[in-house]
Parts: C-alpha cells; structure tokens; sequence
C-alpha cells in the first residue's frame, strides 16, 4: 500500500547564487524523493528561497537594485538548479508569495496568545545568521559561524516563549519522536536544551527590517523575525492559509533535510512554534555536514566558492551529483577539490561503471548481433537499509562493488574467446553480466537518474548496441 512522504530542504538566502554545499542538501534530499517515487509512495518534495532576510536588502543595495529585484533574479537561479541537477521538486515555494505571507501570519495568530508577549530587548545581532547570540556564545566577540562582529541592537520586539517547551521538546527528542539524524546532533540538541532555553525574539521593528518582510499581524510598526516566517514555509507551501487540502494530505513532514549550521532553528524553535499552534510536529530531522574546499570553509572573501552550474557544465550533471553522494560524508563534513573529483570521476564512473556498459554491450553487439535477453533481478545488496539510514555514500559503494563483480565475471570468463569454442556459454556470460547491468542501473536510480535509465533502455532494447561513452575519460 503506497504511503506519503512529504520531504523538504532547507530555503537559502538569496543574496548569493547557490554553492555547491546547497547543491549537497538538495541532492541528497532528491534521492530520497526519488528512491521514495521509486517504492510506489505517493511523495511531495518541496524546496524554495528565503527572501525576507535583511541580508537581500544590504546585498540589493550595494547592487543599487530593488530588493525584489534582488530576489526574482536569484530566486531564478535557485530555481535552475532543477534542470543543471536533474532534481525533482514538486513544489518551489518564495517567501514573498502571497501563500506564504498569508500562511505564516496565521500561524503567529494561532500560537498560544501566553506564548507571544513584547519587551524591550538589547543584543548582539549577526545579519550573517539573522540571529541574536548572547555574549557568552561569541567566540572572541565574533560571530561563531561567520567569524564577525555582530552589531549591538537595542529596541522593543514581540518574544516567543521558548522556555515553556523546554521539558516537552527534551522528551520528544530524546524519545526519537522528533528523531534527529545524526545520534550526535540528537546529542548536541539535548545538551542544549538541558542547559536552558531562553525565550527568543521573534519580530523586528519595521524601520531596522527596512520595511521588507512578513508584517505582524495587527502591529505595523513590527515585522516578522525572518526565521519565525521562514521556518512556516514547510506548512505555507502546503496552502496551509488557503483550502489546506495538500496540508491534510501531506503534514507532517516526514524528513526536513537541512544542514549543520540551522540545527537549533529546525530542532527548538520550529517543533516549538509548531506545539504552540497546536500543529503536529516533524517525524525526522536529517543535518548533514558541509563542504569545504581544499581544507578551508568555502567564502567568497576567500574566493574559493565552488559554482555547482560550472562543475555541471564541465563534467556532467551524474557525474556532480555522484560526486556529492558518494564522496562526501552524508554527515560530517568533507573536503572538496577538483583534482578529487577528477580522480573520482576518472576512476569510478569512467574506469569503472562506463567501461563496463561499453565492453559488455561491445561484446554483445560483436559477438550475438546485440540479441541476447535481459531481465532485471533485485541486487543481493542492502542499498535500501542504508538509503533510509541516510548513508548514500555506503549505498553507492555497494553499487561499485557490484560493477567491479561484473567486470572481473568478464575478466575471468573472456567471453570473446569462449565465443570460439562454445558459443552458448559465452551467451550465458554476457546474458548473466549484462542481466547484473540492468539491476545496477535499476539500483542507481534514485541517483544518478538520467545515467540510470540510458542503461535500461540500452540494455533492455530488442537489438543491444555500444552505443557512446557515457563518462569520456578526463
């Protein structure tokens, strides 16, 4: 019986083009919808940008440009990740739709009215992260994740009661009803909660937000903290202002997938919000780790940000997203380079998975007129346990395995000289290797999807024939 499954990434900031540690997030989450897809589910999978941060401002000023033109030309470009990454999102949500605005002002209007209460505030706030830190959290009196100076902000805000869920989200994290992914995040998130939560601002005043964002409801001179509005985007996709007809089919979430740096915004504040509104919470939380790029964290002042759309452009869109599946940690963080991936693709996908499919359909097309039967038959590997552990890299080494099994079968058997002696022995070789063939590319899908399915038509069609590389050698 086919389930839902209601998958989500995190929204980025649009006031840079996506780098490939969003690339990371986004394709790891589209293998899972595909794998899901793939199961007969019945799968939503929603992405989109988060435009209401008073970083698009800064960056459509420097830029002299309106910020909603800021935001519909990188919104664009986050949007184009689908076709460079072959990725399949059924829904891109903007929070400066008119969905959103409106969902999100109905979810500050259901939260418990004890829970939404005003008070002058005075902190130190990082327009890197939109977020206040208390002193004793600066490293140095830096930002711990930008490594810069927050500014000193002094005004009246609206708060959010965090505080009256710290007993309550301690046991629905530590039981695993709000299961966190990784154990060692789960752990990092208790220990923070056990150290007290403080209630948080939730709103700004209109002038500091420069006028743009979600307006409170009921008090125009506030505007929504961004990451109070930003969060609502899971349910505001799903019309949760409108009919609600995808929200009663799809809510909750059954994996938001997001990275190391938002954890405490995905497991304290948004279950938090959500049990003051009365709203299910989330069943997973996936946090995966980040990309760096020859040992140091990717920045542009350090102008070592890696274009996903380039690497793309030069090697191919299976070959990135190989890369980023099988290469990369799913959740510590890794190094990139180019020399790597050169050395990967070369090995893995030219040496290994394209040699295969050119020598064996070479073979076939040479020695039996491309005519012999296949059929695909299930992997004896457990790529489904580790998909659902999340373990992709683990999933993809297992598929190589396979690969390296079916080219020492031809190395061992040498079919082109069994073709001399006995003629149906070499066609059961080729037959039992090529049947190996379409079980990998059938086990590849979720993926490497387009690579997947050029091997099954290849291999399934009535005459098989060589056909090009699909990996040239670098």
């Amino acid at each position: 019986m086919s389930k839902k499954f209601y998958i989500t990434t995190a929204i980025p900031y649009v006031n840079a083009k996506p780098h490939i540690g969003f690339a990371l997030e986004i394709v790891q989450a589209d293998a899972l919808a595909r794998y899901h897809r793939e199961a007969g589910d019945e799968v939503l999978f929603l992405t989109g940008t988060d435009e209401n941060s008073l970083k698009n401002v800064q960056a459509a000023a420097k830029e002299d440009i309106a910020t909603q033109a800021l935001c519909d030309r990188n919104a664009a470009i986050f949007f184009d990740l689908k076709n460079a990454l072959n990725l399949s999102f059924d829904s891109f949500i903007r929070t400066t739709e008119e969905r959103h605005i409106l969902g999100a002002q109905k979810l500050w209007s259901t939260c418990k009215k004890e829970d939404i209460y005003k008070k002058k505030y005075k902190g130190f706030y990082c327009v890197g992260c939109e977020a206040f830190y208390a002193e004793k959290d600066l490293t140095d009196g830096l930002c711990p994740e930008h490594k810069t100076k927050p500014d000193l902000i002094e005004e009246e805000n609206y708060f959010f009661k965090l505080s009256n869920y710290q007993d309550e989200l301690l046991k629905l994290i530590e039981s695993d009803k709000y299961q966190v992914v990784p154990e060692t995040k789960k752990n990092e998130i208790t220990s923070f909660i056990k150290m007290g939560l403080e209630d948080f601002s939730i709103s700004r005043s209109t002038e500091r937000a420069h006028g743009w964002g979600v307006p409170v409801p009921g008090d125009e001179s506030q505007i929504m903290y961004v990451w109070f509005d930003a969060l609502s985007n899971y349910i505001t996709a799903l019309d949760y202002a409108g009919e609600q007809k995808l929200f009663n089919q799809f809510w909750p979430a059954d994996v938001h997938v997001v990275g190391k740096g938002v954890i405490r915004f995905h497991a304290v504040y948004w279950p938090a919000m959500l049990l003051s509104a009365g709203l299910e919470l989330p069943k997973e939380l996936f946090v995966h780790g980040y990309i760096n790029v020859g040992g140091e964290k990717m920045s542009k002042s350090l102008g070592n940000v890696i274009d996903p759309f380039e690497l793309v452009q030069q090697y191919g869109t299976d070959a990135v997203r190989y890369y980023l599946l099988k290469q990369v940690h799913p959740v510590e963080d890794s190094d990139f380079t180019v020399e790597k991936f050169e050395e990967v693709y070369n090995a893995d996908l030219a040496n290994g998975l394209g040699n295969l499919i050119s020598r064996t359909s070479n073979l076939i097309e040479k020695n039996f007129d491309g005519k012999i039967k296949t059929k695909s038959v299930k992997l004896k590997t457990n790529t489904d346990g580790f998909i659902k552990e999340y373990r992709f890299d683990s999933a993809l080494k297992l598929i190589q395995e396979q690969i390296t099994v079916a080219d020492q079968m031809i190395d061992r058997e040498k079919p082109w000289e069994l073709v001399k002696t006995d003629t149906n022995k070499a066609e059961e070789v080729l037959t039992d290797v090529a049947n190996k063939i379409v079980s990998i590319a059938v086990a590849l899908k979720p993926f490497l999807p387009a690579t997947a399915e050029k091997i099954i038509a290849q291999f399934t069609a009535a005459k098989i024939v060589k056909g090009e590389s699909l990996f040239p050698r670098i």
